[in-house]
């Protein structure tokens, strides 16, 4: 601190900052007793100097020459209430971990931020519907291909009225869906497993020619054969291609085509239209030596009328099927195996809206205007379009309800 002493009627807006800040300073060390009141010149100056910060502040040069007017307004206090009876307030804001500030700061930026979208949502509510899960939409827009498994069920779609022939799928998360074949995307080949990529490819596209022919051939369908899929599968694997084709000729509860091939019944049903919606997702990964395996989990949505009805009018049901099957392709070289064909490592598959206890080799849809007759469903309720859970967790014992198709 200066040893000069100060003149008859100081001029407190000659004093260096740095002087002053530091005689403040030796005056608080000293407990604030000997500490003067701030001197009324320099409250003064000081208030000048900040009016004419305020008023520099007020307008901002822009790009081009242009200025931009800034104002603040004050913030109209809002009346404090009483905690209503019963209710329990969050812990203070000292208690989460010291970090009250922060919390703050990031409270004010996102109030401005929803204010903003506030606005938005009020003349397009649809652009906050659309995203939120749970949430119903009304977007027709395609849904990206999907490359993992999702997060959480879709939300409801709002579209008035029942599904019909022109529309088969109102009121369905998969009117978003892609159609048929071209919704299985087959990823990017590389070497895997010691297998070349070339290798990895034709897994890869037989695996696609497999889903394809099993459960989106036309014939197939229509209560066929997919013989097309069975020549894919390699003689030499036990069991797999002989108890398939058992199945197919002779269905029962333990020998049921419906585990890998959808199967209608054309005396009772038929497609409403030509397009079946998809949804999933294939990757591959090594296996042992001389052995890549290909992942597949789909989910296909087939809208349904009665044998025989041609009008517009015709009532429409929607059966859902999710597959998951992995596939293997092994070197015949080390394994017994035959080149080019494929294997049945696992499969799983869960329907949604069939009959329960009927063996009979096909998928009976229930109309929205009909009883269920087959079996009565004991197991718990699902949600046919929700894919955010595998297979093997979310299994679901017996034949259950379910809530939307």
């Amino acid at each position: 601190m200066s040893t000069v002493p100060p003149s008859e009627h100081p001029d407190e807006s000659s004093i260096p900052d740095e002087q002053w800040e530091a005689f403040l300073r030796e005056a608080a060390e000293d407990g604030g007793r000997d500490a003067p009141k701030e001197p009324s010149a320099r409250a003064r100056m000081v208030t000048r100097r900040l009016r004419e910060q305020d008023e520099a502040t007020r307008f901002q040069v822009i790009e081009g020459g242009g200025r931009r007017r800034w104002w603040r307004r004050k913030r109209a206090q809002a009346p404090q209430q009483a905690t209503p009876p019963g209710w329990r307030t969050g812990p203070a804001w000292r208690e989460m971990n010291g970090r009250s500030s922060r919390r703050r700061t990031v409270g004010s930026a996102i109030g401005v931020v929803l204010a903003a979208a506030l606005t938005v949502v009020a003349v397009r509510p649809s652009l906050l519907l659309d995203r939120l899960p749970g949430g119903h939409h009304t977007s027709s827009a395609p849904l990206p291909a999907e490359t993992a498994p999702p997060s959480s069920a879709p939300g409801g779609v709002d579209q008035g009225g029942l599904p019909t022939r022109k529309d088969p799928f109102r009121g369905s998360p998969a009117q978003r869906w892609a159609d048929g074949a071209a919704a299985i995307e087959v990823p990017t080949a590389k070497a895997a497993g010691g297998m070349s990529q070339e290798d990895v490819a034709l897994a890869l596209r037989r695996t696609k020619e497999f889903l394809v022919d099993t459960n989106l051939d036309p014939a197939v369908l229509r209560g066929g054969r997919p013989d097309a899929a069975l020549a894919l599968l390699d003689p030499r694997q036990p069991h797999t291609l002989s108890d398939l084709r058992r199945s197919l000729r002779t269905p029962d509860r333990d020998h049921d085509p419906l585990q890998l091939v959808t199967r209608f019944d054309p005396t009772q049903v038929a497609l409403a239209g030509d397009a079946v919606k998809v949804r999933g997702h294939m990757t591959f990964a090594a296996g042992a030596a001389g052995e890549v395996r290909v992942h597949a989990d789909y989910t296909f949505v087939y809208p349904l009328v009665r044998a025989g009805g041609k009008g517009d009018g015709d009532v429409v049901a929607r059966t859902i099927i999710r597959r998951d099957l992995t596939m293997v392709l092994l070197d015949p070289h080390k394994w017994i195996a035959t080149g080019g064909k494929l294997g049945v490592r696992s499969y799983g598959s869960e329907f949604y809206n069939s009959e329960c206890g009927v063996y009979d080799g096909y998928y009976h849809p229930i109309f929205p205007d009909a009883a269920p007759t087959g079996a009565p469903a004991t197991g718990p309720a699902a949600d046919p379009y929700d894919r955010s859970k595998s297979l093997a967790d979310d299994h679901h014992k017996g034949c259950g309800t379910v809530t939307r198709t």
